[in-house]
């Protein structure tokens, strides 16, 4: 049987990115992960590197009982969607995309990539800046339990207890702290 692909930057991974694998996982015996501008990281859009990202999408495999059906594999960004498919298949291999994003849809569909199209029920509250900018809100705030509170309706527990014990929400105060005129 053919894997399941699902596409994402996983900054960090959450709720949506959650529902696609376990749609994936569905309709097929192994899904690779693909993490998309693995090259990024320490920015306000890409604080995760790719190391951390495969460490957490892991951390909540594990949990889920699912690391024996995924793979987690890290896709530099070439900005050259024309070239993007081919250039991404050569890590995520063949197999069949499971996507919620329309352009993501159709640059796969059109280099006639097999693509599997899932909705997502209330798309926008599963919008990764979304989730960054919460994280950033908590990056000052010295409470897990609130950061469970904030976090759960859009992340994942797994997730959570993993940015909590990677001291990762400090990342976000740290993007947000370069100089300033005093």
């Amino acid at each position: 049987m053919a894997k399941g692909i699902v596409l994402g930057r996983f900054q960090p991974f959450h709720n949506g990115h959650e529902h696609l694998v376990l749609e994936a996982l569905e309709l097929f015996q192994e899904v690779t992960i693909a993490v998309g501008s693995a090259q990024e990281e320490w920015t306000t859009n890409n604080p995760f590197s790719f190391n951390e990202r495969k460490e957490m999408i892991e951390s909540w495999a594990t949990g889920m009982n699912f690391s024996e059906r995924i793979t987690v594999v890290g896709i530099e960004d070439i900005n050259d969607p024309p070239n993007w498919v081919e250039h991404a298949s050569k890590t995520h291999g063949r197999g069949t995309l499971v996507t919620s994003d329309k352009s993501t849809k159709e640059l796969y569909a059109s280099k006639k990539f097999p693509v599997q199209w899932i909705d997502l029920h209330e798309r926008e509250q599963f919008e990764g800046w979304r989730v960054r900018q919460s994280c950033m809100m908590l990056s000052t705030v010295y409470d897990d339990d609130a950061t469970r509170s904030v976090l759960s309706p859009s992340v994942p527990s797994a997730i959570i207890e993993w940015l909590i014990t990677s001291d990762a929400l400090y990342r976000f105060l740290q993007l947000n702290a370069g100089p300033h005129a005093g």
